[in-house]
């Protein structure tokens, strides 16, 4: 068994893979903007605790595996990660203005599936799957400290 997360008066594993896409599924996460999407999800999970069991960045969407701690919450991390990754690539990329003018870069909502009843092994099996290249497009990119 991995290791669990010790902190005061609680032990714990909770492990949740997350996913959530560009808004019209443009396909806008390639070349630096791929690249600086997945350094600040790196921050961001760094600055809030949070590990990254696997992720990939592809180029419409972004998938995690997350262990995260028993005084955070899945919606409140998601709306950390889609918030500030959203206002820094939107910064930064000014060609990004033009297709989102309404400074909404990711879609609404989410999708999240608890890990606890599946192995974190079929969860990076999936994943691995999912990052190999199919005929159109090989350039998804890997989330992994």
């Amino acid at each position: 068994m991995t290791e669990q997360r010790s902190n005061g008066h609680t032990v714990s594993r909770l492990t949740v893979h997350v996913v959530w896409c560009t808004k019209y599924r443009y396909r806008v996460l390639k070349d630096d903007i791929q690249i600086r999407c997945r350094s600040l999800l790196i921050q961001i999970c760094e600055a809030e605790d949070v590990s990254i069991l696997k992720g990939v960045v592809s180029k419409d969407h972004v998938h995690m595996h997350l262990e995260y701690r028993p005084s955070s919450n899945v919606s409140g991390l998601v709306k950390k990660l889609k918030g500030r990754s959203s206002r820094k690539l939107q910064q930064e990329f000014p060609e990004l203005k033009k297709r989102y003018w309404g400074r909404h870069f990711w879609a609404v909502g989410y999708g999240c599936w608890s890990t606890g009843n599946i192995t974190d092994e079929m969860v990076d099996e999936y994943l691995e799957h999912h990052r190999k290249p199919d005929d159109r497009d090989n350039s998804d990119f890997i989330i992994e400290k």
